[in-house]
């Protein structure tokens, strides 16, 4: 460590910088050192983060180039505490991405609901605790929310349905219960929304239908009922995996993007009926597994794929009811 900050000092006195050129914020640098030093390791962590330097050279702090005021604070350095209060005063970050700090623990704190500028929060891959919190909906200018692989617990709040100009929300991978809230149907825009491995239950709302999922991802959940609410020709969603819940509905209702539909996953439920002849329009579709359901009735040829030379094996279609026809046995007349 005494050799590292040794090598910090002499490149310091040898590089030429001098006070009158430094970019940073005085407050910036306070509240960066402030949260530094917050952590149970800061002289393992965040080495270049030392006041002989601007701080908007420090590693993971990027500052705007005509205010100079901190506008992104990336840390993958193994913090080790909680998110401390102090990054409320960093209040023109525009992206905070605290990310697979598997030391990093506790509550997410009601501080990161004042950073009305954020563009992008990532927190994902830590050890957050407790519930994903409703003061995150004050953050208006939010595009992505990314919360997954930690241990929050608790019901998605009906908030988070509130963001005007949110494009992506990832809360997978997490203890998260309940239903999915009925406002969701009002998320404008073309949004993508992960909710995979959780512990979330219930039925769809059908006022999902209502919004234009780019990529729907609620797999390994308990959700009961329909998803049909997701499968309409006029939709844009290249992703639709509602793999391995308790869905029952009728498949043959079911409509498709025909030229949007790349991953399509229903494997692992209780779907029932047969496979619309209309999916084989989906020229880009790459993978498909209907496989583990309750379906019948010959399986469709005639593919139309762009970008597969062959069509699906029977992995994509095993133990149903009674699917027949290639690549399965082929169908009794």
């Amino acid at each position: 460590m005494r050799l590292l900050l040794l090598f910090f000092s002499l490149f310091f006195l040898f590089s030429g910088f001098s006070s009158g050129a430094e970019r940073c914020h005085p407050s910036d640098r306070t509240a960066l050192l402030k949260f530094k030093y917050s952590f149970a390791n800061p002289d393992q962590i965040l080495q270049s983060w030392i006041p002989a330097f601007d701080c908007c050279d420090w590693y993971g702090v990027e500052c705007n180039e005509t205010t100079n005021r901190v506008d992104s604070l990336v840390s993958t350095v193994q913090l080790n505490g909680t998110i401390p209060d102090v990054i409320a005063d960093l209040k023109y970050l525009r992206t905070l991405r605290l990310r697979k700090n598997p030391f990093l623990v506790g509550e997410i704190p009601p501080a990161i609901g004042k950073l009305a500028n954020l563009v992008s929060l990532e927190l994902n891959w830590n050890s957050l605790t407790g519930s994903v919190p409703a003061f995150l909906a004050n953050l208006k200018k939010l595009w992505f929310l990314d919360l997954s692989f930690n241990k929050l617990s608790g019901t998605i709040p009906a908030s988070l349905s509130t963001f005007p100009e949110i494009i992506g929300i990832d809360l997978s991978r997490n203890q998260l219960t309940g239903s999915i809230p009925e406002s969701f149907g009002n998320l404008k825009g073309n949004i993508y929304l992960v909710l995979s491995h959780n512990k979330l239950s219930g039925e769809i709302p059908a006022s999902l239908g209502n919004a234009n999922f780019v990529r729907i991802m609620i797999s390994r959940n308990n959700f009961t009922g329909s998803a049909l609410m997701f499968f309409k020709a006029s939709k844009t969603s290249d992703t639709i995996d509602i793999s391995r819940n308790n869905f029952a509905f009728n498949f043959s209702e079911a409509s498709f993007m025909a030229d949007m539909l790349v991953d399509l996953d229903i494997s692992h439920n209780k779907i029932w009926g047969g496979i619309p002849s209309r999916i084989t329009d989906c020229v880009v579709l790459q993978n498909l597994n209907v496989s583990y359901n309750r379906l019948c009735g010959e399986i469709p040829s005639g593919w139309k794929l762009k970008y597969r030379s062959q069509p699906f094996d029977n992995t994509s279609y095993l133990h149903n009811r009674c699917l027949c026809g290639s690549p399965l046995q082929p169908c009794k007349r």
